[in-house]
């Protein structure tokens, strides 16, 4: 009995892809886990990139789904000058950005204002073209905690079993935002909500991965309440499996690059008294659609 308990918890990760290291034309990628997240090093992001590094980044971050830079420098205009290199950049619907840099999002976390990114998610999930991803810029880090963990949400898919997968992918998640963002302190009533699969299928790589997380999914359409409480409250469960993470530990002057589409993440309120200071900026994405695979 006991030998089969220990290999039923081994089983869901079994298929999971092992990635690996890879050198490309402008730098070298160094994998985190076996599952996501690369550190990438050889590259200055404060410079006007070529069409290779940008070709080069753009394939590490589909292969790896979020990639880390060190000791990169950047001013608002040379952030979102990177962003812009991967597609128009998107306005926080209800935050405003610093005067003149509206597609920047600061993110500051102190005891007084407490982070709501502490939960899992999908950045702005709510929205009814979601963004494609995320560049976030560390300003201020806490000497330790602070952390920021990341989730495969193509290793959370594989992960479940052929039955529910095959459930799932008829379902509709119902995303909506009122309920965060009308709690922070100087946000505009802008609230979108929209409705997206629960089963995401990826538009560059065609993978199938979990496209419900636990700050902006209320609900799932085709379900009565008692149904979709027990089935979200299992997925959001399901996302936290440590095995489907990595855990990045910033420095002053770090990047992370990561794909919306298949990762959520959640950052570690676990640095009070210190404080935390991000910026982002983030790129504007594609309406989610699930495409049976043959």
């Amino acid at each position: 009995m006991g030998n089969y308990v220990f290999d039923s918890l081994l089983k869901p990760f079994e298929d999971v892809t092992e990635l690996e290291a890879k050198t490309y034309q402008s730098f070298e990628a160094i994998p985190v886990t076996p599952v996501l997240g690369a550190e990438i090093e050889g590259i200055n992001l404060g410079t006007s990139l070529s069409d290779q590094q940008v070709q080069d980044i753009h394939d590490a971050l589909l292969h790896y789904q979020v990639i880390f830079f060190r000791d990169q420098n950047m001013s608002m205009d040379q952030h979102k000058e990177l962003g812009r290199c991967f597609g128009g950049l998107d306005i926080h619907p209800s935050i405003p950005g610093p005067e003149g840099h509206p597609e920047i999002l600061m993110l500051h976390s102190d005891e007084k204002n407490y982070m709501a990114a502490s939960q899992w998610h999908s950045d702005v999930s709510c929205d009814q073209v979601p963004n494609l991803g995320s560049i976030l810029y560390g300003k201020v880090v806490p000497r330790t905690g602070g952390d920021t963990c990341w989730s495969s949400m193509y290793a959370a898919y594989d992960g479940l079993s052929g039955a529910m997968q095959h459930f799932l992918s008829g379902l509709t998640g119902v995303h909506e935002s009122a309920h965060v963002f009308g709690k922070l302190k100087g946000s505009v009533a802008n609230y979108p909500s929209a409705e997206h699969p629960v089963v995401r299928t990826h538009p560059e790589t065609g993978r199938q991965g979990l496209y419900v997380n636990s700050i902006f999914t209320t609900g799932i359409k085709e379900l009565n309440d008692a149904e979709e409480r027990s089935l979200l409250d299992f997925l959001f469960r399901h996302i936290e499996t440590p095995e489907f993470q990595v855990r990045f530990h910033w420095q002053e002057n770090s990047v992370a690059f990561w794909d919306n589409r298949c990762t959520q993440h959640r950052a570690t309120a676990d640095f009070f008294p210190q404080t935390r200071t991000m910026q982002r900026v983030t790129i504007k994405g594609d309406q989610p659609f699930y495409r049976a695979l043959s």
